[in-house]
């Protein structure tokens, strides 16, 4: 365990043993003497203690995962979120982790930066796309989706020369600007995909966390305070069954299916993604010649 790393929160258990979670995931043990063992005693792991321990990690693996689904939705709708509210869950890891250099604005300015803190006393602290620090006392900041970031390569190349990762997908995620005539109302590009099985589209569909109905992958996209649901054909017959995919399109609320000029930019982007990393994983004829 390195020096920097917080020390265990041992917990007594039956036999003399303690338990810990360290990282939040793994369950360590030591014996009586105080060494710590190489892995958990199975007599050990029914124990209270360790039941205890293995639900407060379940706990914490959910509320890592419902933090960071949050922020990429106030990402994927631009949403304004209240400083207040970024000052309050800051010092949470699991809150910190997708904010932290994610791409800001703040209200009444133009300039985005990287969030770098945020504090009741001083407020958000940004770097800003010069590089220069500052901290704002702005009500709210947003998260804009990277399609609407007019200085995205700029962005892209400074995070790159000051080593920022993001827990997010903002600033490297996959965009697609409008291109076409604005009357279209479906997108061929990603037509003809080869699967040996419905069941293999149907698989990359889960691993993206994409929802499935009747036939189609969707993305629902809430953009300029309307739903907007992107829907990629994948297909409806047999899960054993080949299929190949279809058009990309987009409804409204009302299922109305929407022209390429009454789709908005995030929407756009969103449903041209979701139509690329499922067509990517199609069956490719190897070439014999």
């Amino acid at each position: 365990m390195s020096p920097e790393s917080p020390q265990p929160n041992w917990q007594p258990a039956e036999g003399g043993y303690s338990l810990a979670l360290v990282g939040g995931r793994g369950l360590v043990c030591r014996n009586a003497k105080g060494r710590v063992l190489a892995s958990v005693p199975a007599k050990v792991k029914t124990t209270e203690t360790a039941q205890r321990l293995l639900a407060l990690r379940d706990w914490l693996v959910r509320h890592e995962q419902a933090c960071a689904q949050t922020v990429e939705t106030w990402m994927l709708r631009s949403l304004p979120v209240p400083r207040g509210v970024l000052e309050r869950v800051w010092a949470d890891p699991a809150w910190r982790r997708p904010l932290e250099n994610a791409l800001v604005v703040p209200e009444g300015s133009e300039e985005a930066g990287f969030l770098r803190g945020a504090s009741p006393t001083r407020g958000v602290g940004l770097v800003d796309l010069d590089g220069e620090t500052g901290w704002f006392d702005s009500p709210t900041v947003r998260i804009p989706h990277p399609i609407l970031v007019d200085d995205l390569d700029d962005a892209r190349e400074l995070a790159t020369e000051l080593k920022l990762s993001q827990g997010i997908q903002q600033l490297f995620r996959e965009v697609h600007e409008k291109k076409g005539a604005d009357d279209d109302k479906r997108i061929d590009d990603y037509a003809g995909g080869h699967f040996e099985q419905l069941n293999h589209a149907l698989g990359r569909c889960r691993t993206l966390g994409l929802r499935v109905q009747g036939g189609y992958a969707v993305t629902p996209v809430w953009e300029d305070g309307r739903l907007v649901e992107a829907r990629y054909w994948i297909g409806a017959e047999y899960p054993e069954g080949e299929t190949y995919t279809g058009d990309l399109i987009w409804v409204d609320a009302r299922q109305r299916q929407l022209s390429r000029g009454e789709v908005g930019p995030v929407a756009f982007s969103e449903g041209m993604r979701m139509a690329a990393a499922i067509y990517a994983k199609r069956k490719v004829e190897e070439d014999k010649s």
